[in-house]
């Protein structure tokens, strides 16, 4: 499969919103009662490869993710819960073909500026929520507020099938609809390469 030509990020972070480098997962975090693992912001330039064509990029996730993987992306809802209108899930994304854990995050969707069957779809939790963006031909913008370098921690490591210390990389986006508000705030964190996994080649079965 040829490589994912996303289209670039800048290579320096802007400023980080006001929400914090890693909200809405320090919301699930002080639910829990635990701190946040170790980061530091890192501009885009410096997240090594292959993070950097899977982060540093203005595409949504999920079909990154697909394209490098070679496979669906499967929808796995660890935590959820909601406010009003503000709909908040931790999440991992699942390769479709072995199961296999190829991203953690939170994320903070903003239900009242979807349409109904899309809001419905949502909270159904069956698809990543970039599936369904494409699939509703929803217009919207992606955004990269933050880059960084993160060590993992028990949570981490269990969800992602990890052991011992490992520095992963993330970053906070925010999807917004073409009138400027946003959609959803999101963080996404990928497991280590190396473990195993490597991109599709042509020819192979999914």
């Amino acid at each position: 499969m040829p490589e994912p030509t996303p289209s670039r990020a800048p290579a320096a972070a802007p400023a980080v919103p006001a929400g914090g480098p890693v909200h809405p997962l320090d919301e699930f975090y002080a639910r829990a009662g635990q701190a946040l693992p170790p980061l530091a912001l890192v501009e885009g330039e410096a997240v090594p490869e292959p993070y950097r064509r899977l982060l540093v990029h203005l595409d949504d996730m999920t079909p990154t993710l697909e394209t490098f993987h070679g496979t669906p992306m499967r929808l796995r809802v660890m935590g959820a819960c909601r406010a009003g209108e503000e709909y908040y899930r931790e999440v991992t994304l699942l390769r479709e073909d072995n199961g296999r854990p190829v991203e953690f995050g939170a994320i903070k969707i903003y239900l009242d500026r979807f349409a109904a069957a899309a809001r419905e779809e949502i909270l159904r939790e069956r698809l990543p929520l970039g599936r369904i963006l494409q699939t509703q031909h929803i217009a919207h913008t992606s955004r990269p507020a933050a880059f960084f370098r993160v060590a993992s921690d028990h949570l981490i490591n269990d969800v992602l099938q990890l052991t011992g210390a490992q520095i992963l990389y993330g970053r906070r986006n925010t999807l917004y609809d073409p009138a400027g508000r946003p959609l959803a705030e999101i963080v996404e964190i990928l497991p280590p390469a190396g473990r195993g996994e490597r991109p599709a080649r042509p020819g192979e079965p999914r």
